[in-house]
């Protein structure tokens, strides 16, 4: 095939008739004729100078037009209500959290407070309070056991179901259970609020509450309670309570069969092992029990 030159002379009419007939005898003539016939079809796109001017400048004047969009009242109602739900939603995610520690059966648990506070949680209890807004309002919520030793500073709450207990810095115990409230002072000075009425506790006293009844307790000299060496204590306090208390220190389920549950215990039995502390349980009281799996059963002597 000749060079690229004389390709594009032919194909631009710039040949003379005998340079044709030499081309065509080159190879690859019958490509180059097809070349030939196919680019003489194509044909270059007519513009309409005139027309086009037109458009173009109908086009820049819609740029410079501002749209202007009218927004209704159910518009603007709903976006204010979203970010209302968006304000919501980011306090509560930031500056509402509840912090909770928690403990499971036979778990004590330590811990402290952002105020440094010092608490110690007793088996099968909770508590719960909002760490954002501990350093104006010490508050906290109490379901169970725990032992407190406060840092001084504004007055420190810890809430129950059954009444508020209120310092300033001090160590105290707060026991609420079921038909159980239970404030003891070690140090300091304790204020317990039940039923609009409130009580002060200096060292070595107790506030006591069974079955929604004031009970009267004698004064103790013990520096903190038992329960933190490991031991359940009770003065006088009836057998239901005495058994709830064994099923959150041991996985153990106990049931009674003809044993009056109301009737009062004075004694303590150990975390540590089950036998010993159901033997110190059952034989002050003259009773009997039975194991079967983790269920414990309570009978009176000699009935089975």
């Amino acid at each position: 095939m000749k060079n690229e030159k004389e390709i594009l002379k032919w194909l631009n009419g710039e040949l003379s008739n005998q340079e044709i007939e030499d081309l065509k005898q080159s190879e690859g003539s019958d490509t180059l004729e097809k070349i030939a016939h196919y680019s003489s079809l194509l044909e270059t796109p007519k513009v309409d100078a005139q027309k086009a001017l037109d458009q173009f400048k109908a086009r820049d004047k819609s740029k410079n037009e501002i749209k202007v969009r009218t927004l209704h009242f159910k518009t603007i109602y709903s976006i204010a209500a979203a970010i209302v739900v968006l304000l919501t939603g980011a306090y509560f995610l930031f500056y509402n959290t509840t912090t909770a520690f928690e403990t499971q059966i036979a778990q004590i648990k330590t811990f402290h407070l952002p105020d440094d506070s010092e608490v110690l949680l007793n088996a099968a209890s909770k508590i719960t309070f909002k760490e954002k807004e501990w350093k104006n309002k010490r508050d906290l919520t109490l379901d169970g056991e725990a032992y407190f030793q406060v840092k001084k500073g504004q007055t420190f709450s810890v809430n129950t179901a059954d009444g508020v207990v209120q310092v300033l810095g001090t160590h105290f115990n707060v026991k609420q259970r079921k038909n159980y409230f239970e404030v003891s002072c070690f140090e300091g000075l304790v204020s317990v609020t039940h039923n609009n009425e409130t009580v002060k506790l200096p060292p070595g006293k107790t506030f006591r509450l069974i079955n929604n009844k004031i009970e009267d307790v004698p004064d103790f000299n013990a520096q903190n309670p038992s329960w933190m060496q490991k031991e359940s204590s009770f003065d006088r306090i009836p057998l239901d309570q005495v058994i709830a208390e064994l099923e959150r220190q041991y996985d153990i389920k106990i049931k009674t069969e003809g044993v009056d549950t109301s009737k009062l215990f004075t004694g303590s039995f150990t975390h540590t092992d089950q036998k010993i502390a159901l033997e110190a349980i059952t034989i002050p009281l003259k009773l009997s029990y039975k194991l079967q799996g983790k269920t414990v059963i309570f009978y009176n002597y000699g009935v089975q």
